[in-house]
């Protein structure tokens, strides 16, 4: 009875110190800043208007583009119907091409072999040397290809 109580108490002596110097660890590490809010959009001028006594048209005034961001370009490559909102079906759609050309037997499902067949050809086909063994260089052949970007999109 008497080891029980000693270990009880020493257990909670161990607690006690570990949360003594946690609570002195933590005052002395600087918590991570949250990042800052985005900048709003810049406001949209109206264009401007000319004197309604005037003879004619006015003059045209070129559009004003604004630059996407980054992320703004990732979201609409998946928004194909461009309503704002990615479904699961858009998302997944850039990925089905890949998908069929795994599949060999056409039956919407990926079994492993079709799959270790897949790698290991892709494997074969990079062992340039047939030594069984990837060099820098030779896994750098694995890399998906990237198509080249359009030049304008107009």
């Amino acid at each position: 009875m008497g080891r029980m109580l000693a270990g009880g108490m020493a257990a909670l002596l161990l607690v006690a110190g570990g949360l003594f110097w946690w609570s002195s660890r933590a005052g002395q590490t600087p918590l991570p800043q949250l990042a800052a809010a985005p900048p709003p959009p810049p406001a949209i001028e109206p264009l401007p208007q000319g004197d309604p006594d005037a003879k004619g048209k006015p003059p045209p005034m070129p559009a004003q583009a604004r630059p996407e961001t980054r992320e703004q370009k990732r979201f609409a490559r998946y928004d194909r119907d461009r309503d704002g909102i990615i479904t699961r079906l858009e998302m997944m759609g850039s990925r089905t091409k890949a998908f069929k050309g795994l599949d060999k037997d056409g039956d919407n499902l990926l079994s492993f072999e079709e799959w270790a067949v897949a790698t290991s050809d892709r494997f074969g086909a990079a062992d340039g040397d047939k030594d069984g063994k990837l060099t820098p260089a030779e896994f750098a052949t694995t890399a998906p290809k990237r198509s080249p970007k359009p030049k304008c999109k107009c």
